[in-house]
Order: structure tokens, then C-alpha cells, then sequence
């Protein structure tokens, strides 16, 4: 590792402004935001505060903000930290400012441009290495110096080792897979079963049935993530069970509080047009994957069911019905 790293995070929003703080407090970093917000990075630099995501925070003065793309230029590592849909023409649009060697970090949870994983089509754009860092991690948290947990997915090891070496010393943990896709198809995954979590907790508040069905998404997590040639043993990276548990189970949680919403009624077809949650927008992209590879629909039951209720006309009553009559999906017997 240099003895110095440059480190360019873009985007100042929640996860960005949460990373830069928590690695702003080693002096070996020297950590910026770049941000299309001009308040957001006068604030940043004049008064040590991100007004319009954590107004009650008081940044570290060693984060600094720049609207420049200059500073691409020197930095070691890029984090992109910006809605998923902008990811990819982002990194299109600036990758002329990036010096040759730097490594790109994929942050957002989603698909690319034309449904391929976010990391697939950023390896189209630029010949930099690109990797994946995926976790439970809400920023309100990792701003407030919680620990927290995160899954590298790299190709290469030296990536890994380069950014264990960033996160050490600082309250983010590591651990490390090569399974890339595994990481970002798991990442997809856990805000649609999330959404399936949220329904049977508005209509039952119960443990047995909330852990019956949590089994029973996570079982057909594992065979969705086996068609897309992600390894199995991805789901037990903090990655793959931690994201999924922390997703689905917290409040603070987007999809969660979907699901909510639907199970108690309120998703009506005024709502649902507007609602363009990471998770809806997945779950039919996911469906339709699936059935051009001719998987049958029961290994994939509940998300077939999630979509007929974004579909509308769907009764909510039935929903948990249906899905726990249904079969578990046999075990697969392919090597994995």
C-alpha cells in the first residue's frame, strides 16, 4: 500500500459521507467527496456538516468535498456510491480521469444497464480492476461508528488486501470472496425477499412463522444464486445471510418497510406507480432471467408471487397462504 492512499468517494449521499467520515479519521488516507450538490460540498468544506443527509453530524475536517472531477485523477481508490441506475454512465462518463491503476469499488445494489450485474457492465467501460463491497450496513450506523461488517468481491486477492489495509484500524470488518457475481446477485436478492419478509410481518407479528418464512426465502435465495453461477458458500459472507437478515428484518430498512406497507393495504395502484424501489424493479428483471432459462417456477415460488401482487388485482390475505403450501424446491444435485 502506498504510504499515503487517495481516496475519491462519489457520491455525497448517505453511504458516501458515512464512508468518508469513518476513513477520514486515519492519517495515512486522504479521503474527498465528489459530489454534483454544490450546497452539499460548500457545507461539507465550510462548516464540516452534510445538511441535506446527516444535519445532526459533525464531519471529521480532515473529509473534504470537490464538485471537480480532478481529483479522479490522483486517486488510488474510487468508491462509487450513487444510485445504481447511474453507476455505469457515471463510471462511462469520467473514466478519461482515471489514472490506469486505480481501483473501483461498486457500492450500489441493482442491476446495470442492461441487466447485467453492475460490476459485468463497469468491466465493459473501463480496463481498471473493478471490485464489489456488500454488507449489512444502514450509514446512520457506520457514521455513528458502529462496527460493521462488509464482503469484498474481487478477482484479484491483491485488491482484497489493499482494501483490508484501507478498512484497518477503523470500525469496518472484512472478509473476502472471489464469487463477484455471487456478491452482487446476493446483494439484488435480499431487497426483493426483504419486501416478502415485510408482508408476513404486517399481517402475523409472529417469530415462528417470521423465521418459517425467512428459512424458506433464504433456501430460495441459494437456488436463485446457483442459476445465476454464484458458489453457495457466498450466502454465509456478511454479504449474503448478514445483508439479507439485516435487510429484512430492521425497520430502517426501505424494502422491509414496502413489504409493510403492501401487508397492511396501503399499496394501491396509485402507490405502486410511483414506487420504484430497488427490490420491485429487481424482482421482475430476476422472474424474467429465470424463465428465459426455462427454470420452472417453483424453485422461485415467492418471487413469482411477489410480482403478481406488483402486477395488482392481487387478494394480500392470500399471500402467506400461498407461499407456505407451496413446496420447498428440491435440494439441487449438481455438485453444489
Amino acid at each position: 500500500m502506498h504510504d499515503s492512499v487517495n481516496i475519491c468517494i462519489a457520491g455525497a449521499g448517505t453511504i458516501g459521507t458515512a464512508l468518508g467520515q469513518v476513513l477520514a479519521e486515519k492519517h495515512n488516507l486522504s479521503v474527498t467527496l465528489l459530489s454534483v450538490e454544490a450546497e452539499v460540498v460548500e457545507d461539507i468544506n465550510t462548516r464540516h456538516i452534510n445538511t441535506s443527509y446527516f444535519p445532526q453530524i459533525r464531519l471529521n475536517p480532515r473529509l473534504k468535498a470537490t464538485g471537480s472531477n480532478a481529483v479522479l485523477e490522483s486517486a488510488h481508490i474510487v468508491f462509487l456510491a450513487i444510485p445504481s441506475v447511474a453507476v455505469v454512465p457515471y463510471l462511462f462518463s469520467v473514466r478519461d480521469s482515471i489514472q490506469r491503476e486505480a481501483v473501483i469499488v461498486n457500492l450500489a445494489k441493482g442491476f446495470g444497464t442492461d441487466n447485467e450485474t453492475i460490476v459485468d457492465d463497469l468491466k465493459k467501460v473501463t480496463p481498471n480492476p473493478v471490485c464489489t463491497l456488500k454488507g449489512p450496513t444502514f450509514a446512520r450506523e457506520l457514521i455513528n461508528h458502529m462496527p460493521t461488517a462488509m464482503t469484498v468481491g474481487a478477482e484479484d486477492e491483491s485488491v482484497f488486501r489493499l482494501l483490508n489495509s484501507v478498512f484497518k484500524s477503523t470500525t469496518i470488518h472484512t472478509d473476502y470472496t472471489k464469487d463477484v457475481t455471487g456478491v452482487e446477485i446476493l446483494s439484488i436478492l435480499k431487497n426483493i425477499y426483504a419486501i416478502i419478509i415485510g408482508i408476513v410481518d404486517a399481517h402475523f407479528d409472529s417469530p415462528n412463522l417470521r423465521f418459517m418464512v425467512f428459512t424458506r426465502a433464504f433456501n430460495e435465495m441459494r437456488h436463485i444464486l446457483l442459476k445465476f453461477g454464484g458458489k453457495q458458500e457466498t450466502m454465509f459472507r456478511y454479504c449474503g445471510i448478514g445483508d439479507f437478515g439485516l435487510t429484512s428484518l430492521n425497520d430502517l430498512s426501505r424494502n422491509r418497510t414496502l413489504g409493510l406497507l403492501i401487508g397492511k393495504g396501503f399499496f394501491t395502484d396509485d402507490i405502486s406507480g410511483k414506487v420504484v424501489l430497488e427490490g420491485r424493479i429487481a424482482a421482475g428483471v430476476i422472474r424474467e432471467r429465470l424463465r428465459v432459462m426455462n427454470v420452472p417456477e417453483s424453485e422461485y415460488f415467492m418471487l413469482a408471487e411477489l410480482n403478481r401482487i406488483f402486477e395488482g388485482g392481487y387478494n394480500i390475505k392470500k399471500f402467506i397462504g400461498n407461499i407456505v403450501s407451496n413446496d420447498l424446491p428440491p435440494v439441487p444435485t449438481n455438485g453444489h
